[in-house]
């Protein structure tokens, strides 16, 4: 009987050993090649570099995270039992994505020349917050969905949408009903225009990323280029 008493406890103090070694292990951000955008109540958000032939910490995603790829590379990703997980396929860009939270490894950019841009991607910590959307006054839409938006994902945490705005075609009057964030992949030059009928126009260019806080309410009219983004509805 002690003997198995014994057996078990060394067996608990193992696992007790195991989940302090996974507690020390840092938040997945800040790190190299990484920079903080903004941060709020709702998301922290980055721009995320994965720089070649620099292997990052062990870390671990303590937050649900959502954001958009905007540029491919091929990157290594190793457990902390030091697996090394298969490399996935190239993906189209700008790739939507999602994760959650708790995931534990690290991340290498591999087979890329020196000189060559690197995978990049805008990435949103998403904060144990949840904010039910505010109800639209009769008769006028949310922004999304609306006609060419693609729903890209869709769960428990966050809708993710990718639109092209189009040089001359206006975006009717639209209420934002959730807080989101928005990433851009194409830039270009947006007027938005208030109930009030105040404008204000905005240039934005590739990775360039907003807060958009739920209750906002506008036109929208693409007046140069073709902007294209991810607009992540917080849920």
């Amino acid at each position: 009987m002690a003997k198995r008493i014994s057996k078990n406890l060394a067996g608990l103090m193992i696992l007790v050993s195991l989940s302090a070694m996974a507690d020390d292990y840092p938040h997945a951000f800040p790190r190299e090649g990484t920079q903080q955008l903004f941060d709020n109540e709702r998301v922290t958000a980055w721009r995320v570099d994965w720089l070649r032939d620099v292997q990052q910490p062990i870390h671990r995603h303590r937050y649900d995270m959502a954001g958009v790829y905007l540029r491919y590379g091929p990157i290594r990703v190793t457990s902390p039992e030091g697996v090394v997980s298969p490399q996935r396929p190239a993906f189209d860009v700008p790739r939507p994505y999602f994760q959650k939270k708790d995931i534990t490894h690290r991340e290498e950019m591999i087979g890329f020349a020196a000189d060559a841009p690197q995978r990049l991607a805008i990435m949103f910590d998403l904060k144990e917050v949840s904010v039910p959307p505010v109800s639209p006054p009769s008769g006028m839409p949310t922004a999304f969905p609306r006609e060419d938006a693609i729903k890209a994902i869709d769960n428990e945490r966050v809708i993710e949408w990718d639109y092209t705005w189009k040089t001359g075609r206006i975006v009717p009057t639209h209420i934002h009903d959730r807080d989101s964030v928005q990433v851009f992949y194409q830039g270009g030059t947006i007027r938005f225009t208030t109930t009030d009928g105040k404008s204000e126009t905005k240039n934005f260019e590739f990775g360039d990323a907003r807060f958009i806080p739920r209750g906002t309410v506008e036109t929208e009219e693409a007046i140069e280029g073709s902007p294209r983004a991810v607009t992540i509805e917080l849920k």
